[in-house]
């Protein structure tokens, strides 16, 4: 009896409970990406890396990525961008923010992580896609620290795929530069 009294008593507490509302959960904002190649649809995860994407979402706010190029393109690996413009000239960045590669989120075909240098925490701007699993770019990783996923494609990975098979050159003293620069030509959060 006192099994069966527990178990209405639970049942009551649950009916009693307010229901679970989408409000209450953070929302995954959504980025678009307007190329020369196509656009490209993100799907952002702030639950998992909050810091990063509140970082990339200031420089879609403030108009950093419009008219930068995918200056790195590495088929079977990744795509990545948003720190060049066409002649390469980098543009200027915030200051760098801490590495968020311990999110749980794998470097697998289609999700977006932050670039950075030697330094784990060293990610400003620029960006990648991978366009392959890439385990060995999560944490740990080869280096100890790994790159942090921050989000996915959810539309336009054909497009991913045709930047991804552009031809390359080396420019500037940098390698694998498209020969036919990729423009991104805006960045903006779409409303949901």
């Amino acid at each position: 009896m006192k099994l069966l009294a527990l178990a209405f008593g639970c049942a009551a507490l649950l009916a009693s409970a307010p229901a679970f509302s989408q409000t209450t959960a953070v929302a995954h904002p959504t980025v678009l990406l307007k190329t020369t190649q196509g656009d490209i649809k993100l799907e952002l995860d702030p639950q998992a890396a909050p810091k990063t994407v509140a970082n990339f979402l200031q420089y879609v706010s403030s108009g950093q990525y419009a008219g930068t190029i995918f200056h790195r393109v590495i088929p079977g690996f990744m795509i990545q961008g948003g720190g060049f413009d066409a002649k390469l000239n980098e543009r200027p960045t915030r200051a760098p923010i801490p590495l968020e590669s311990r999110s749980g989120l794998k470097n697998i075909t289609g999700t977006i992580a932050m670039a950075r240098t030697s330094d784990p925490n060293s990610a400003t701007a620029q960006f990648f896609v991978n366009t392959a699993d890439n385990p060995k770019l999560d944490y740990p990783g080869l280096d100890g620290s790994g790159y942090a996923v921050f989000g996915h494609v959810t539309e336009g990975l054909d497009v991913v795929a045709k930047i991804s098979q552009v031809p390359t050159t080396s420019r500037a003293q940098m390698e694998d530069v498209p020969s036919t620069p990729v423009l991104i030509e805006s960045a903006t959060i779409v409303p949901k």
